[in-house]
């Protein structure tokens, strides 16, 4: 990939200002949302809650997700400060994140192996049966209580001890921010607790989507995308998903070209479109039922 030679700032695209931006207003809902909370009325904080949780979700797999793969800007010292703002924005450790990411591309939604092990932890197949996915409601659900931070310290500290380090103070600021938070004002944190939790649910509704029907034995047809395009301008080109994981080094401005480039050997391939946004792929007109969706039995590994 080409990197930004008209910019001081940005590492790969001035366009990554928009994503960099969109963070900080997020954030800055959160803070305005705290500080306005005792004078909000219960009604108009449900829809301000579920506003929350959509932003949580839009904010991993857009904003978080193309940082992750491509680092915004040039500078080692603005990265490190905008993974500590995304860590405290989104509730969980970025640097603990990247090393699940890696490894869920390194499977990219593989099948369980003899022993039930899948490369990719976040794979709809892990607690499958049969060779068929996961339940979608105990895949959103449950995954948020799934993720074993010890084993991922361990996997993260394995490449770097600096870095895994960094993730532990991810944690512990967030956590820490949070409990500060419910001391000043415990309504708040119960009101923002349930909230959050359903943030992180509607990504893995979305994660579920972005894999359902798509086929964990071709490179091609490892995702399934859709090409709704105000999708894809808010959520940052999230929607062209079995493009991303063909080569997910390219940037999110350059997916449409991506897909143009290798549009022919998808359809040979069967990659997976769906017509609504990801997180609405339960509505799509052509969804397999779930329990009709099988693969294959992976291979001895």
């Amino acid at each position: 990939m080409k990197r930004a030679t008209d910019s001081l700032l940005f590492k790969y695209s001035r366009h990554d200002a928009v994503p960099v931006l969109a963070a900080l207003a997020q954030l800055t809902y959160v803070l305005l949302l705290f500080f306005s909370f005792s004078r909000l009325h219960w009604w108009a904080l449900i829809p301000l809650g579920l506003v929350l949780s959509i932003s949580i979700s839009w904010n991993i797999n857009g904003i978080s997700h193309n940082f992750l793969h491509n680092p915004y800007f040039k500078s080692a010292v603005l990265n490190r400060c905008f993974s500590i703002l995304e860590s405290i924005t989104v509730g969980f450790s970025q640097v603990f994140y990247e090393q699940v990411h890696k490894d869920h591309h390194k499977g990219n939604a593989d099948l369980p192996d003899e022993h039930g092990r899948t490369r990719d932890p976040l794979s709809i197949y892990k607690h499958g049966h049969d060779g068929m996915p996961e339940n979608p409601w105990t895949y959103v659900f449950c995954s948020y209580f799934r993720d074993d931070p010890k084993a991922i310290y361990r996997s993260v500290r394995r490449k770097s001890r600096a870095l895994a380090r960094w993730g532990v103070f991810e944690i512990a600021l967030f956590l820490s921010l949070y409990a500060a938070a419910g001391i000043a004002n415990w309504r708040f944190l119960v009101f923002f607790l349930p909230f959050y939790y359903f943030g992180h649910c509607l990504s893995y509704l979305n994660g579920y989507y972005l894999h359902y029907g798509g086929n964990p034995d071709v490179p091609l047809a490892w995702g399934v995308s859709s090409y709704h395009r105000l999708y894809n301008l808010v959520w940052f080109n999230n929607g062209y998903h079995a493009e991303h994981h063909y080569r997910p080094r390219v940037h999110w401005t350059e997916m449409k070209q991506l897909r143009e480039q290798i549009r022919s050997e998808q359809e040979i391939a069967g990659t997976r479109v769906i017509v609504p946004p990801h997180a609405l792929g339960f509505l799509d007109p052509g969804l397999p039922k779930w329990g009709t969706v099988q693969r294959p039995v992976a291979a001895e590994r």
